[in-house]
């Protein structure tokens, strides 16, 4: 296959780029920063036309993972950047996907679990999750939804009646890869940090990075699949466990917890939000399990083990 990935200089897209290189492959990265990799990369703002366009005509797949990092205090600024590095992006893919003369046959768009109501009594699935924030919700976790929406209606409004659309609505997706998520989590367990925060209710929604790669492939090959779909393991466990699940993996046998004034000072020091952290996202993959998409690592203490393994592995840890 050729696939295109915009915005695929980040964790996930360098994952992705990575697996089908590998696999032989031709990879086109669409990116802002230009990084010597073993695949192709072209440069893009993500706002304007450009020869990258041409990249997208006779692909066979377009990934599209652009947005700025939510990693960040939501100041107005940073929303309106977060928010339209979202919407323009597809925007602008939709109007050069529109102008190929052989259009790629299948667009898988980042979406995000946020998009789900915070909860403890159940899942969320594609079917019946709450989607939105309740009344109280904090406004940070309500603009979280607002992004999530306005992303997804974005792909449903882009004409391009001969590509397949896929929103992939994806839990934080766990890679041993420096920078990423799992090394964050893993650090603070590493300095025996690695506690419960808050009062660890909320639930964990993840997704194993060789399950991501499957889970995309599968959806590359299952014509009959578009729309939204839910990219996270079967089994999302509360932060409490998650964070318990973590130490035993590494073989630490504490964790200081943070208490949730602790994790809202911490966000404030660290320059990000509360949210990421303290919203609970109980998310489940009906869509895919019933076309028949079966898990690797369905279950978070056997991920923890694979991941800490590899993380040792890479670093001669």
């Amino acid at each position: 296959m050729k696939v295109v990935i915009p915005g695929g200089s980040g964790q996930v897209g360098t994952v992705l780029a990575r697996h089908f290189h590998a696999n032989g492959h031709e990879v086109a990265v669409l990116s802002r920063v230009l990084r010597p990799a073993p695949w192709k990369v072209l440069p893009w703002d993500a706002r304007s036309p450009g020869a990258w366009g041409a990249e997208l005509d006779g692909a066979d797949a377009v990934i599209n993972l652009v947005g700025r990092s939510v990693n960040c205090r939501y100041t107005a600024a940073n929303r309106r950047d977060i928010v339209e590095s979202r919407v323009r992006s597809v925007q602008l893919l939709a109007d050069a996907v529109a102008r190929c003369a052989r259009p790629p046959r299948v667009w898988l768009q980042a979406s995000t679990a946020t998009i789900y109501a915070h909860r403890y009594d159940a899942p969320n699935d594609e079917q019946t999750g709450a989607l939105g924030a309740e009344p109280d919700a904090p406004d940070t976790w309500k603009f979280s939804f607002d992004v999530a929406t306005r992303w997804e209606q974005a792909l449903e409004a882009a004409d391009v009646p001969r590509t397949r659309k896929v929103a992939m609505r994806a839990a934080i997706t766990l890679s041993p890869d420096r920078g990423g998520v799992f090394d964050v989590l893993l650090g603070l367990v590493r300095r025996r940090l690695g506690g419960r925060a808050g009062d660890g209710r909320q639930f964990v929604s993840w997704v194993h990075d060789h399950d991501f790669i499957a889970a995309v492939e599968f959806l590359l090959r299952r014509e009959d699949i578009a729309g939204a779909v839910n990219i996270a393991a079967p089994h999302p466990l509360p932060n409490a466990d998650f964070m318990r699940a973590l130490r035993a993996a590494w073989g630490a046998r504490f964790g200081l917890p943070a208490a949730r004034w602790m994790v809202e000072v911490g966000a404030w020091l660290l320059r990000t939000e509360s949210e990421l952290v303290l919203k609970s996202r109980r998310v489940v993959p009906k869509r895919l399990q019933e076309a028949g998409f079966a898990f690797r690592f369905p279950t978070w203490p056997e991920a923890a083990r694979d991941l800490c393994a590899r993380w040792r592995g890479e670093r001669g840890a």
